[in-house]
């Protein structure tokens, strides 16, 4: 998996499961301060990226993660080395 094709599956999981307008949804989009997601919501996130990719994040893995751009690096990295 890309990290385009990682950006486009995270993508279409924040419209459909978090109702975030597709217009909002940039690498640069920050998912606290832009799409106003809280830690729940970051739980249901790292949730959904393991249905959509079968590997477990660890909670160190996301607790740095703050805009978009940062969750296709950990998903991508996660893909790479399990």
């Amino acid at each position: 998996m890309t990290k385009d094709e990682i950006y486009t599956e995270l993508k279409t999981v924040l419209v459909k499961s978090f109702m975030i307008d597709e217009d909002d949804i940039s690498l640069q989009a920050d998912l606290y301060a832009d799409l106003d997601f809280d830690s729940i919501d970051a739980i249901d996130l790292a949730a959904k990226i393991h249905s959509v990719t079968g590997k477990q994040l660890k909670p160190e893995q996301f607790k740095g993660v703050r805009t978009i751009g940062d969750a296709v690096n950990v998903v991508d990295e996660l893909m790479r080395n399990g």
